[in-house]
C-alpha cells in the first residue's frame, strides 16, 4: 500500500473503487453496437442517417471525451480529483439515459455530446487519482488493470445491450447509463481527495518547476501513436453488428454475443501484459502491431463466423497488450502536480481515436469494395506500423537517442 495522506493509505479497495468508473467510458459505445441496425432502421428517413448514427450517436461522445480530456486534467490539477470525478458521474447519468425519452436524432446527438464530455473527465480523473494513491510498479499495475476492467466490462455490456435492444427496441441500452449513479455511492463511500505524496513537494513554496514540468516532444509522439491504436481497437467495436450481417446476424443478442466473444482476446491480452512489461517498448510496440495486423487481414478473409469471431479475438488480443502498453509509458514519469494535463492529454488522444474510428472504416468501407476489404486495410496498416515500431526499437537501444522516449 502508498500513503498519501497522513493516516491514510490506498489499497485494494481503492484500487477496485476506481477501476469501476472505467466501464462508464466503455458503455459509450459498447452498449448500442447491437442496435445499430434498429436505430438505421428507425431513422431511415432521416438524411444521412448512416454517418449521424455511426459518426454522431455512436462516437460522437468519443469526440468531445477528446476536447474534454486535457480540460479535465487541468481542472483536477488545480481544484482536485476526487469533486471532479463526482460531478462528472452524477452529469454522465442524467444526459445518459435521456435517449431513452427522446424520438429526435439531432437531440440525441446532442445528449451524446454530453455523455463524451463528462466520459472523458470520469476517465482523466479515475487515472490520475490511480496515479496519485499508488506508486512504481504498483500503480502500472493499476493503470493496466484499468484495461482489463473496460475489456471486462465491454462483455457483460455488450450482451446486457443486447438483450435490452431485443426487449426494448432501441431504446432500451440506454438505460444501463443508470449504472453511473451506483458507482457514484463506492466513490463517494471509499475514496478521498490526494494530496501530494512523497515524490512530489508538500508546500507550495517548495514547488520547483520541474515539478510542473512535462516533455511534451516525447508525450506528443506516445499520443499520436495512441490515436492509431484506439481506432484499430474501436473499428471492429463499432463495426461488428454490421461486419456480421454478412454471415447471417440480424438478431441484436445474437450480434452481441458474437461481439463478447471476439472481445474476449482484450482482457487476456491485459492479464499477460505484466509478464511482457519489462520488455523494450518497442519491441512490445512491434509485436502488438503485428498481433493485430494478422486478426485484421484474418477477420477481413474470413469466410465463417466461427471464423471471423476467431480472427476477431486475435485482434483484440494484440489491442489488450497495446492499451496498457501506451497509457503506462506515457504516465510513468508525470509528476504530482502535472500529471492531469499529461494524463488527460493522452486519454484525449485516446478518445480521439475512438471517434475517428467509425468515420475512418465507413470511409475505407465505400472506397474499397465493403466493410470486409476495410478491415484488411486496417490490417496492412497494422503492419507498417509494426515494421516502423520494430525502428523505434532499434533507436530505443541506443541510450543517447532514447531519452525522450524513456
Amino acid at each position: 500500500m502508498t500513503s498519501i495522506a497522513p493516516g491514510r493509505q490506498a489499497g485494494r479497495l481503492q484500487g477496485i473503487v476506481l477501476l469501476l468508473p472505467v466501464t462508464l467510458a466503455v458503455m459509450g459505445v459498447i452498449v448500442l453496437v447491437p442496435v445499430v441496425p434498429q436505430m438505421m432502421a428507425h431513422f431511415a428517413d432521416v438524411p444521412g442517417h448512416e454517418y449521424l448514427i455511426q459518426g454522431g450517436v455512436l462516437t460522437m461522445p468519443a469526440l468531445f471525451m477528446a476536447l474534454s480530456s486535457p480540460a479535465g486534467g487541468w481542472l483536477a490539477d488545480r481544484f482536485g480529483r476526487r469533486r471532479l470525478l463526482i460531478l462528472a458521474m452524477v452529469c454522465y447519468a442524467i444526459v445518459g439515459v435521456a435517449p431513452a425519452f427522446i424520438d429526435n436524432l439531432m437531440a440525441i446527438i446532442a445528449t451524446r455530446i454530453g455523455v463524451g464530455i463528462f466520459e472523458g473527465i470520469i476517465l482523466t480523473t479515475t487515472t490520475i487519482l490511480l496515479c496519485d494513491y499508488f506508486g512504481g510498479a504498483q500503480r502500472e499495475r493499476w493503470i493496466a488493470a484499468q484495461t482489463a476492467v473496460a475489456s471486462i466490462a465491454s462483455l457483460p455490456l455488450v450482451l446486457m445491450g443486447g438483450i435490452f435492444g431485443a426487449r426494448f427496441g432501441w431504446r432500451g441500452p440506454f438505460y444501463l447509463y443508470t449504472l453511473g449513479l451506483v458507482l457514484l455511492v463506492l466513490v463517494l463511500a471509499c475514496t478521498w481527495e490526494p494530496v501530494p505524496s512523497a515524490e512530489a513537494p508538500r508546500s507550495a513554496a517548495s514547488i520547483t518547476p520541474p515539478d510542473y514540468t512535462i516533455d511534451w516532444r516525447r508525450l506528443s509522439g506516445i499520443c499520436s501513436i495512441t490515436v492509431f491504436g484506439a481506432i484499430l481497437f474501436y473499428a471492429f467495436l463499432t463495426q461488428s453488428a454490421l461486419a456480421l450481417t454478412r454471415f447471417g446476424v440480424h438478431d441484436p443478442a445474437v450480434a452481441g454475443m458474437a461481439t463478447m466473444l471476439g472481445t474476449l482476446g482484450v482482457p487476456v491480452g491485459t492479464i499477460v501484459f505484466p509478464r511482457v512489461a519489462r520488455f523494450a517498448v518497442g519491441l512490445l510496440l512491434t509485436v502488438e502491431f503485428a498481433v493485430i495486423a494478422v486478426g485484421y487481414i484474418g477477420m477481413g478473409k474470413s469466410v465463417s463466423l466461427n471464423e471471423f469471431v476467431a480472427m476477431s479475438a486475435v485482434m483484440q488480443f494484440g489491442c489488450g497488450l497495446l492499451l496498457p502498453t501506451l497509457v503506462t509509458w506515457a504516465v510513468r514519469p508525470l509528476p504530482f502536480f502535472s500529471r492531469g494535463r499529461g494524463t488527460g492529454a493522452w486519454q484525449g488522444s485516446f478518445a480521439l481515436g475512438q471517434f475517428l474510428s467509425g468515420l475512418v472504416t465507413t470511409w475505407l468501407a465505400q472506397r474499397v469494395g465493403g466493410l470486409t476489404s476495410a478491415f484488411v486495410v486496417l490490417g496492412v496498416l497494422s503492419m507498417i506500423a509494426a515494421c516502423l515500431a520494430a525502428l523505434l526499437h532499434l533507436q530505443l537501444r541506443d541510450p543517447e537517442r532514447s531519452a525522450s522516449y524513456s
